[in-house]
């Protein structure tokens, strides 16, 4: 980065102001095929907070195909259609979800939509499912002690309703109740992180308050974290098997498909793609360019963007030129320091700053020579 200044150099002059963070690892194949890791990082720092946004929907997924897994109930799967039943005030009754080809929620659809578009109401209901305590319980048997998804997505939920989930039922496909699944409370204490961010922000009348915006009792998860699960999935036999997900082989796959699948192919649900054009998700190397990347190019990833911090977890690979690499980052984009106001800085500092690292390090990778070249058949589902 300091290299190249006309890309980066307003941002490596005062990276504390932009509260940048990136993990990048190399990946060399042995003679096997085998891969091992270098690991090299930018101001990694758990002390210095950010908001994780979307990124956090990649555990849920996970957390919620290890779940069924666990539960080992007679056919049961991501597949089974679900209902949820409204149990306290402001919980909404779902018996069907539109976007589906047949009209049926499942857990395979939530993580369809978490990945095709990032669909928050999809993620809201795997945190349904999951439950905040064994969210937190799950992530900390994998060594993830530290992370903390206690809140849903997009809607205004106070403390104790995070902490209240909403009854399901799933059904077989003869409309038989095969498992209930009662509300589930967490009674586990959850940490104060005394976290404040900013100059000022708008409350929910849109009256500005000029105060930091508190983010003690928000979502958290160290970049450290979402790089390794994300590699845990890539590289399960490369994973030790106490942080490694109870994830079947088909699980996998279908992580691995939708994680590097566009809007602009999916058949059902159909986007607008005047909208949702095929790198909406894809920061890293395509920022905000609408111009689809390479077909032999594809990222596996989870961005998300909220509260102006802009994020990306991306296992970048090119089918062609034989490059591979891992990649985690977050900058922050408010130049006037006020939270809640729509006016962050995502399309002028954030999605170039994505783009020109992503395309650094693909630069890096394609010169970098490789004694042994990675053969990715176990990694292409189509």
């Amino acid at each position: 980065m300091l290299q190249q200044p006309e890309q980066f150099g307003s941002i490596t002059s005062q990276p504390s102001k932009y509260r940048v963070q990136i993990m990048y690892t190399q990946i060399i194949r042995d003679n096997k095929n085998i891969p091992h890791f270098k690991e090299h990082n930018y101001r990694l720092n758990p002390i210095e907070y950010f908001y994780p946004a979307s990124t956090v929907k990649m555990p849920l997924a996970i957390l919620a195909l290890e779940k069924i897994n666990n539960l080992k109930v007679n056919g049961l799967t991501k597949y089974t259609m679900m209902t949820y039943d409204s149990v306290s005030g402001r919980q909404e009754t779902i018996l069907n979800n539109p976007y589906s080809i047949d009209g049926k929620q499942t857990i395979a659809q939530a993580i369809k939509e978490i990945f095709l578009v990032s669909d928050n109401n999809a993620a809201n209901r795997l945190f349904e499912f999951i439950g905040q305590e064994q969210i937190h319980s799950g992530l900390a048997a994998k060594g993830y002690t530290n992370a903390f998804i206690r809140n849903r997505l997009e809607i205004s939920r106070k403390g104790d309703e995070n902490r209240q989930t909403q009854a399901i039922n799933f059904y077989d496909d003869a409309g038989k109740l095969i498992y209930q699944q009662p509300p589930l409370y967490n009674k586990q204490p959850l940490p104060n992180y005394n976290v404040l961010i900013g100059n000022g922000y708008l409350d929910k009348n849109d009256s500005l308050i000029n105060e930091p915006l508190n983010f003690s009792e928000k979502n958290r998860i160290y970049l450290n974290d979402l790089h390794q699960i994300l590699r845990s999935v890539i590289f399960p036999d490369q994973t030790p098997a106490k942080h490694r997900f109870n994830l079947t082989n088909d699980d996998r796959k279908f992580l691995l498909k939708w994680m590097s699948t566009s809007p602009t192919a999916s058949t059902y649900p159909t986007y607008d793609t005047s909208y949702y054009y095929a790198n909406i998700t894809k920061f890293l190397l395509a920022g905000a360019d609408r111009t689809p990347l390479q077909p032999e190019i594809k990222i596996f990833n989870k961005a998300g963007d909220a509260y102006g911090f802009l994020l990306d977890n991306a296992y970048i690979i090119d089918k062609k030129n034989k490059i591979e690499f891992l990649v985690s980052a977050v900058i922050y984009c408010n130049e006037d320091g006020i939270l809640n106001d729509n006016k962050y800085d995502y399309e002028t500092v954030g999605l170039p700053f994505m783009k020109n690292l992503g395309e650094l390090l693909y630069n890096f990778e394609l010169k970098r020579k490789k004694a042994v070249l990675p053969n990715f058949d176990d990694l292409l589902t189509e």
